[in-house]
């Protein structure tokens, strides 16, 4: 057993250059999924640009919550603290858009990859692998985003099922991209079981029915969309879904 710390409590370092804390107590408080949120917003947004609605209230809803994961995960056990403190900086760095720096660090302060590296096994570490992903998404690279994408381990939770929802759509929309339409479909699969709401669920049964489409399955696609329509006549994608419906129809013919 380690000998008893009777030092004072590492303060969180600050971070250097662009990044400048307005209030220490407010970023203390401050849980990953709060920074995750407005980032996945924005690469949903590169995958598919009309559901800028759906992902603005999906990250409000991650907001929200971000309270109940600043306890679970940052401040529950003491290694996940160690853990919540060398991600400090690199958070911020990820909530500017410096995905480099937010990755490899900036010499002075861990990256991402540092944190994974040290404390994998925590809950921020298991953050940490999302957040991984999700900046070599943004910097291009589908292999290692997919690599860390499915790293993560689902989290669990009310709140926690929404970020479960949004990797696995992340890693469906690499697939995809990828021309990967099958494993696409699977991922999106496990998108829609992740989380049933009216905010995510029909985004993601709607590129189901498109990865069924483009694998001739006219039935599977046709039963994706109509999903839309019955289960969330209300959402975004609802409102043009009978087009999609129409179109599997014509699939295989």
């Amino acid at each position: 057993m380690a000998a008893k710390n009777t030092k004072s409590p590492a303060k969180r370092p600050v971070a250097k250059g662009p990044v400048t804390p307005k209030s220490t107590r407010k970023q203390e408080t401050q849980a990953p999924e709060e920074v995750i949120g407005s980032a996945i917003s924005r690469v949903e947004l590169f995958f598919e640009k009309n559901s800028k609605a759906l992902t603005t209230i999906l990250a409000a809803i991650v907001v929200v919550v971000g309270g109940y994961f600043a306890y679970k995960y940052m401040y529950q056990q003491p290694r996940g603290q160690k853990a919540a403190n060398m991600a400090y900086v690199a958070e911020q760095q990820f909530a500017i858009d410096s995905f480099a720096l937010a990755l490899n660090g900036d010499g002075n302060n861990a990256g991402f990859l540092q944190v994974i590296d040290k404390y994998g096994s925590t809950a921020q570490g298991n953050i940490a692998k999302h957040y991984a992903g999700v900046c070599y998404l943004r910097l291009g690279d589908l292999d290692k985003a997919m690599k860390y994408l499915s790293a993560y381990s689902e989290v669990s939770g009310v709140p926690g099922r929404i970020i479960n929802a949004q990797n696995y759509g992340l890693q469906g929309d690499i697939l995809s991209q990828k021309g990967d339409y099958a494993a696409a479909a699977a991922k999106y699969r496990s998108a829609v079981a992740a989380a049933d709401n009216s905010l995510t669920t029909p985004s993601y049964l709607r590129k189901l029915g498109l990865m069924y489409s483009l694998q001739n399955k006219a039935a599977e696609a046709r039963e994706a969309f109509e999903r839309v329509k019955r289960d969330y006549p209300q959402s975004v994608e609802a409102r043009d879904i009978d087009k999609y419906i129409g179109e599997s129809e014509q699939v295989g013919n």
